[in-house]
């Protein structure tokens, strides 16, 4: 775009100069200058409309494809995290089944040596 741009402002640039030139010089009579400039300008006017729209439609072709490359993008790396949410899920449920096995255990340890100590224990009188 810079490109297209500072060859916009040349072509501009050598219009302008071109014009003044062409009045101080000019070998023909001040209608036909005249009329010489009038069309100049108008080839000028042209070739800038002919340069202005080539460059917007470039920046709305470049502007559509980073769009539709950004959602290309979004979309893989929302895949991608998903695929991974789950993974990390399906972890965490397996270390859960795994913690919840061992509580089990431990509490039908913990009530073996209970009983254990209660029929232990001898029989204390009262008083």
């Amino acid at each position: 775009m810079a490109n297209s741009g500072s060859t916009l402002l040349a072509l501009l640039t050598g219009a302008a100069i071109g014009a003044a030139v062409g009045l101080l010089y000019a070998p023909d009579s001040g209608e036909h200058t005249r009329e010489k400039l009038s069309k100049d300008a108008k080839k000028a006017q042209d070739q800038f409309n002919k340069k202005y729209n080539e460059t917007t439609s470039n920046l709305s072709t470049k502007a559509k494809k980073a769009r539709k490359d950004f959602e290309h993008r979004l979309e893989e790396t929302l895949s991608s995290a998903s695929h991974k949410a789950d993974e990390i899920l399906a972890a965490m449920e397996t270390k859960l089944d795994d913690l919840r096995k061992q509580n089990a255990k431990l509490q039908k340890d913990e009530k073996k040596d209970t009983a254990r100590t209660s029929t232990n224990k001898p029989n204390q009188a009262v008083v």
